[in-house]
């Protein structure tokens, strides 16, 4: 099979690293998996794994490049994956190889222990990796993947622990960084999160079973019911005798990644007790109030700028229209597009609905701006559709420092907002206006009355702020200059 291959026209956007799913009490658990882990997709689209447990055949495995549809439909396939017990993993590297992904970073990772096999799917990242993994392999350790994840089971290995669960909290007591934890022994499933809690992680109850899922949209699928979520530094072990919760870690003051809530999960999702769809509705109701501007059509930029969009018109009192088609059929990646068709840009994705923008002063609504590349190009099409005026809306702040917490984003350089203030970046897309939702207008619409409190704010949004709620060691040693002090 050919490697898979980044879309050459979502390389203006932010992605999430990848998404994890357990089921432990179910009848072919793995099925159950491979539906959450479809569910999942938008966290990752590179590659896919699961792990499941039988007691007669014990551990067994599959990963493979692709789209989980692809590949874990297939009955040949899951027939290899017997038991009641399993979990899976959805990949888009942030660490370890890029491009062509190698199949040996696909998780979830497996380790043998001398009482008994451990897998562990991770979402996250660790800003010590490189510095843990060059004092375990002068330790011995031979690794196996470029995978920062990796480094938790040779922690694991080195503990003096006498169970699987307690070498867990062990390794993690050694990292630094975000990480949410689905991992499996031969009878529990255990979830675990970081002691701020920067990505998702929640449980359900499915018949006598449990699940979990960095969604809430994973549990639906398989049609369990939504518990609660794993909360910040809390870890459970779930077995046939209920749930055991600990915490592992000392208590901290919770940072959830706001931008999960502006574009990362799905709409459908509920995060921190609130309607994802809702979350993002209201970010454009703020924006309206924020940034209004006379026009005659309100328009997203489909899809994560829809519910924004749907906000600032019901605020604005301007009308909404679908003034641009995103073709459902593209997906998320294309195999070694031909030079031909990579010059035919983001039409490929999206077609301008020209009848109705036609002589109209539009706004147009979108998640963020990252490089601004494919916003020039959007601005282009619905000016060569007649459009009289093109205004850009932005359903979040300006994107202007680098997440190193298991997002991929580019490097501070490459960042429009790093190198521009907001009236250059208008006139370098060259809209008639752009605005973006201010700091404490999106904290408002992701349910902070009195927006972002700047001596404890509620959630991490270092990709806005540049404050790191967790310091990147690994990129500081590498050169990388953290925002001088107010």
């Amino acid at each position: 099979m050919q490697p898979f291959l980044s879309h050459p026209f979502d390389d203006d956007k932010l992605h999430e690293e990848c998404g994890v799913f357990g089921v432990v009490g179910v009848a072919d658990a793995a099925n159950f998996v491979a539906l959450g882990l479809h569910a999942l997709q938008h966290r990752g689209q590179e590659a896919g794994g699961i792990v499941a447990h039988d007691p007669e055949q014990g551990f067994n495995s599959a990963r493979r490049f692709g789209y989980v549809r692809d590949n874990f439909t297939k009955a040949s396939l899951m027939e290899t994956l017997p038991g009641a017990l399993a979990i899976g993993h959805v990949r888009y590297s942030t660490a370890g190889s890029k491009g062509a992904t190698a199949i040996r970073d696909v998780q979830p990772f497996f380790g043998e222990f001398s009482m008994g096999g451990c897998a562990i799917a991770h979402n996250g990242n660790l800003t010590n990796a490189a510095a843990l993994r060059r004092e375990l392999i002068e330790r011995g350790s031979i690794f196996q993947s470029s995978s920062d994840s990796e480094c938790i089971i040779h922690l694991m290995a080195r503990s003096i622990q006498k169970n699987i669960s307690e070498r867990i909290k062990d390794a993690l007591r050694r990292v630094e960084g975000a990480f949410s934890i689905v991992a499996m022994t031969r009878t529990k499933l255990i979830g675990v999160r970081d002691p701020l809690g920067v990505r998702p992680l929640v449980l359900g109850k499915i018949g006598d079973g449990w699940a979990l899922s960095s969604e809430t949209c994973g549990l639906d699928i398989i049609g369990a019911e939504f518990v609660r979520e794993i909360e910040p530094g809390e870890m459970v072990v779930i077995d046939d005798t209920g749930i055991n919760s600990t915490r592992p870690f000392g208590p901290q003051p919770s940072r959830f990644c706001i931008f999960e809530h502006v574009y990362f999960s799905r709409p459908d999702s509920i995060l921190g007790g609130r309607s994802v769809y809702e979350t993002r509705r209201q970010i454009g109701v703020e924006l309206a109030k924020e940034s209004p501007v006379d026009a005659d059509l309100v328009c997203p930029v489909p899809d994560s700028g829809t519910p924004a969009a749907i906000g600032y018109a019901a605020q604005s009192g301007i009308p909404y229209g679908m003034g641009i088609i995103r073709n459902q059929y593209m997906g998320r990646t294309f195999i070694e597009p031909t030079e031909q068709i990579r010059n035919m840009g983001v039409r490929l994705k999206l077609n301008v609905n020209r009848a109705l923008i036609r002589g109209k002063r539009v706004i147009l609504v979108d998640d963020s701006v990252v490089r601004g590349t494919t916003s020039r190009k959007i601005k282009d099409m619905i000016l060569d559709a007649g459009a009289a005026e093109v205004h850009f809306r932005i359903a979040s702040p300006p994107t202007a420092w680098p997440c190193f917490y298991g997002v991929d984003t580019p490097e501070r350089g490459k960042l429009l907002a790093a190198n521009m203030s907001e009236d250059e970046m208008r006139d370098w897309i060259g809209v008639d206006s752009l605005k973006f939702v201010s700091l404490d207008g999106l904290y408002r619409a992701a349910g902070e009355a009195q927006g972002r409190d700047a001596k404890a704010p509620r959630y991490c949004d270092a990709c806005f702020s540049g404050e790191y709620p967790i310091t990147p060691s690994d990129m500081i040693a590498r050169g990388f200059e953290m925002k001088a002090a107010e």
